[in-house]
């Protein structure tokens, strides 16, 4: 049973609608949900706990506290839950996840005259087409390979369009228009775009039937050239329709969510069908989910399709979403027009929801099972190592610089087998030697490790990039901080072909010979990628470095440009170079920049390319 300060508060609670937020003992939130009536919501808590589900179960016994914000109605408690949701993000609620992980292709019709297709990691609402996310990189450029060899796009980006003195191959093999040099009509191009929109939504059918119209046309004009070019564009395009599969005999757009869960993790699973075809399937799993499937299915639809997603007629599932009507009522705001929120109770709408179902189950049971092969790998790796527990947080650290100069360094986290990306840390060398790697590794080593572990948790492991002596100076390092016997330590150093090595080395403390990995241990080429991961990371970050450097350097002679001026140049152009070869109007396009500042930046920069030449 709730204490009785938990209980005073039920009583006081309100019966309005609102929000509520559920804290551990720390303070922390750990789940955000909303209610029509939060009396009634909150009071479904604090019941026998028999009567309670496992998920539930869980997640009250974990609960120390809890507070309310009132609404005025059910849809502001709606938008505020989401809107906490993303800013304190609590461990027990359905987020979806930053789609900026995931490609999508762009079409900027909004503010380019000309647009191409491009590859973006981020969804922004600035007025563009975007098609995607694509959870497959694969997938996504088989995608714009077809559109590139089927459709006349330009394809060149925006920098060397404007550029461009006379046009390049792909016009001269008849795959681009070419509207960097010729003058191309407005409702010429406009028609090819109207034709790759329709190939990416799906609407592939509807697509065939205007280009055979367009072909039908221009063979009664007798323009068989034409006719031609437009016959091998619908053979293309019928190619991919032979791909994808007929699901429906409605031919309407619709997205169908399957569901599955465990005790710890849920699966949900997008089929796309778009004309009665299944165009694509997008998976997201959740881990420390502990909300009644109901809360899942409706968290996710209403998350989902906010990131200026196409938004369908129609959206199918198993489960019936709680909140089921506000839930629709957002789809409706987003698309602005009616969306229909159906859980089917027969017909073939019922097995395009089996069908997902059976999906997500598919892709749950081959997500516990490549944990289990990982896990499996730590226990391996454990056991060679010769570690107490399971490395289920390695940090490893890597050193890099280009002739001594801008030393940086990085350090790259994998959590239970995984790169944790948000972890990684990148360090500027401040104090040593940029041309003594050891120094180097001791002031980063310290410098991570000096933190008290409530702030960032000790890992496991600790791998630095080197042979003895890096491990030398990662022992010694720790020692200073009196944190040894923390975690344990290694050292990874690549193999040395000029003595017949044929397999990198791991080093330990106290031990003069490297641990003897089989050729085709899982554990060896898990301290291998993450020695990789840091590698690239070090490098990538030295590179940046280097440009700022160059860039900035540059720029102090120019009057008026300040540390403000310079960044935004710098992100905007991102090297020297490329500010050297863009004209003045671009630069002085960009907010705070003159006429005048844009005349003195390539002049100083004229002068800096000669001295280079």
């Amino acid at each position: 049973m709730p204490d009785n300060h938990l209980i005073g508060k039920l009583r006081d609670a309100p019966t309005g609608p609102g929000v509520y937020r559920f804290k551990d003992d720390t303070g922390k939130i750990i789940y955000i949900g909303k209610a029509a009536n939060l009396k009634k919501r909150l009071a479904s808590y604090f019941v026998n706990k028999k009567r309670l589900d496992a998920k539930t179960g869980v997640l009250v016994s974990r609960m120390a506290d809890f507070d309310t914000v009132v609404t005025a109605t059910e849809k502001e408690a709606l938008i505020l839950e989401a809107t906490l949701i993303k800013r304190h993000k609590p461990r027990y609620n359905v987020i979806l996840k930053d789609d900026k992980r995931y490609p999508s292709l762009r079409l900027d019709v909004a503010n380019q005259q000309y647009p191409a297709l491009e590859v973006v990691r981020k969804i922004k609402k600035d007025g563009a087409l975007y098609f995607g996310p694509f959870t497959s990189t694969g997938a996504m450029r088989q995608t714009l390979k077809i559109i590139d060899k089927t459709f006349r796009l330009r394809k060149c980006g925006n920098k060397r369009f404007k550029q461009r003195q006379r046009p390049c191959l792909n016009y001269q093999i008849d795959l681009c228009l070419a509207p960097c040099c010729r003058d191309i009509s407005d409702d010429d191009y406009r028609e090819v775009l109207n034709e790759v929109v329709l190939f990416l939504k799906g609407r592939t059918p509807e697509l065939v039937a205007r280009i055979k119209q367009g072909m039908a046309a221009a063979a009664r004009q007798q323009d068989f050239e034409t006719a031609a070019k437009l016959r091998d564009k619908m053979f293309a395009v019928e190619k991919v329709i032979e791909k994808q599969v007929a699901v429906t005999t409605d031919f309407a757009d619709r997205d169908v969510v399957g569901f599955a869960e465990d005790a710890q993790s849920a699966m949900i699973v997008v089929l796309h069908v778009r004309g009665g075809f299944l165009v694509g399937t997008s998976v997201f799993p959740f881990d420390d989910v502990l909300s009644a499937a109901a809360e899942t299915v409706s968290a996710f639809v209403r998350q989902y399709y906010e990131h200026d997603r196409f938004v369908p007629d129609e959206v199918l599932t198993g489960i019936a979403p709680a909140d089921a009507d506000p839930a629709e009522a957002h789809l409706r705001r987003l698309k602005g027009k009616k969306v229909r929120l159906i859980v089917p109770q027969r017909g073939e709408k019922v097995r395009l929801v089996k069908m997902a179902d059976q999906n997500a189950a598919q892709e749950l049971e081959n997500r516990r099972l490549q944990a289990e092969t990982r896990w499996q790998t730590l226990e391996q790796l454990r056991k060679k190592l010769q570690m107490a527990g399971a490395p289920r947080r390695i940090e490893c650290f890597d050193n890099s610089n280009l002739g001594g100069t801008e030393p940086v360094s990085a350090m790259a986290v994998f959590i239970d087998g995984t790169p944790a990306k948000d972890e990684y840390r990148r360090y500027k060398i401040k104090s040593a030697d940029s041309r003594d790697d050891y120094a180097c590794m001791a002031e980063v080593l310290e410098r991570r490790y000096k933190k008290a572990e409530t702030e960032t948790p000790y890992p496991d492991l600790l791998l630095v990039d080197g042979g003895k002596g890096q491990l030398n100076i990662a022992v010694a390092v720790l020692e200073t901080l009196a944190v040894t016997g923390q975690f344990a330590v290694a050292a990874i150093s690549k193999k040395d072909e000029t003595r017949n090595e044929t397999a990198d080395k791991i080093y330990l403390p106290g031990r003069a010979n490297p641990v003897n990995f089989a050729a085709n241990d899982a554990g060896f080429f898990l301290l291998q990628q993450i020695r990789d991961e840091a590698h690239r990371s070090a490098v990538g970050y030295q590179q940046k470095r280097r440009k700022h450097v160059a860039l900035t350097s540059a720029l102090d002679q120019v009057p008026g440009i300040g540390d403000k001026r310079k960044k935004m140049l710098l992100d905007h152009f991102g090297t020297i170079q490329k500010l050297r070869t863009v004209d003045m109007d671009e630069i002085a396009s960009l907010p705070g920049i003159t006429k005048t500042m844009a005349e003195e930046i390539k002049r100083v920069l004229g002068k800096g390319k000669e001295r280079t030449a």
